[in-house]
């Protein structure tokens, strides 16, 4: 089995040193990586040897790389991911190589992108899984519900080799989900299954521990750290922030067809410049005990939007802020005019 107790008390560890200090510029100088997701073609047989036609036509993401971004060195093996999704599931395929028992491969799901209500799911090659839910990210004191549960989720691993033996060399081993729809409607507002066009914020992490053998097994090195490869960079070593995983596109045209082209969100640009806000708040209550009141004291420079009108707003108490972007837009066409906004605890919606 995967060491849950260890992991769990490696999370605990983290929480309570608290949020990891980062280089702001870098994480936000990383632009997530996207995917446009096809339906089916037919039906989809879960059981790991991703043979269907309709798996055989989805593209590969790129590979994965290390969860810092360009900082670091190139994985030295390689994986990559498809999807798909019909009516009743999303379908996700891995491609992996070399196995032991307690790497492992995990995947984060954040529907409407707001950074709160996700899912997390892991599974290694001995088809040990583990599913939870985060009520908002381990940063902002975000509980995770242990006990919830995937149901009606399909997984199915195939393995070309031989698990935790040193003695042969493996070609590797592939693994097919199914997670259904109905679960994940729980932690969104959107409409599920999802509409042609619309984007999910997804992403994957390999975990590939530093090994040695002894007497014919496998032993982890001590005082070596995992490595962790992922598809979209997160820019830290921290897979719990949401804002920097990919985008997932979903294209109602069957796979093989017709290529269908990502087409970036004009949201994002707002939630960039709030996310920028929300970095710049952590770091100054750290360093002076309270938040900052304008702009200026984050140095925040003044910046060109092409949708939405600068300066963002500002509210701040002794504990709380929120700051909000204003959509440009007519005010003659409706009278009404959108806003996004972001709280302290990195929570992003749109009023």
């Amino acid at each position: 089995m995967l060491h849950w107790a260890m992991l769990g008390a490696a999370l605990l560890a983290s929480v309570a040193e608290g949020q990891p200090r980062f280089d702001i510029d870098y994480v936000e100088s990383i632009e997530p990586r996207n995917y446009v997701a096809h339906r089916t073609a037919g039906a989809i047989d879960i059981d790991g040897n991703l043979d269907e036609p309709s798996w055989q036509r989805a593209d590969w993401t790129a590979p994965f790389v290390d969860i810092e971004g360009e900082r670091r060195p190139v994985p030295r093996l390689q994986t990559r991911v498809k999807m798909l999704w019909d009516d009743e599931y999303l379908y996700i395929a891995l491609r992996d190589a070399t196995i032991y028992q307690e790497n492992d491969f995990e995947v984060f799901i954040d529907p409407d992108g707001d950074t709160h209500q996700y899912y997390e799911f892991e599974v290694n090659a001995l088809g040990t899984e583990w599913d939870l839910l985060m009520i908002k990210p381990y940063r902002d004191g975000g509980p995770f519900i242990g006990a919830w549960d995937i149901a009606g989720l399909q997984t199915a691993v195939r393995v070309w080799g031989s698990i935790n033996d040193p003695s042969d060399e493996d070609q590797g081993w592939s693994l097919e989900m199914a997670f259904p729809w109905a679960v994940l409607a729980e932690a969104t507002h959107k409409k599920v299954p999802p509409v042609d066009g619309d984007q999910w914020r997804i992403n994957f992490s390999r975990v590939q521990w530093a090994l040695a053998t002894d007497v014919g097994k496998y032993i982890k090195i001590e005082g070596h750290s995992p490595d962790n490869w992922v598809w979209s960079p997160q820019g830290l070593v921290n897979m719990h922030y949401p804002e920097k995983w990919g985008f997932v596109q979903f294209a109602a045209e069957v796979v093989g067809r017709q290529k269908v082209s990502f087409r970036p969100a004009a949201a994002e640009e707002a939630k960039q410049v709030l996310r920028g806000i929300y970095y710049r708040q952590q770091s100054f209550r750290r360093e002076h005990g309270r938040y900052a009141s304008s702009l200026d004291s984050l140095g925040m420079e003044a910046r060109v939007l092409q949708h939405f009108r600068w300066p963002p707003v500002l509210q701040v108490t002794d504990h709380q802020f929120e700051a909000q972007l204003e959509e440009a837009v007519d005010l003659d066409a409706d009278g009404e005019i959108n806003r996004w906004l972001i709280r302290a605890d990195s929570r992003t919606w749109r009023d």
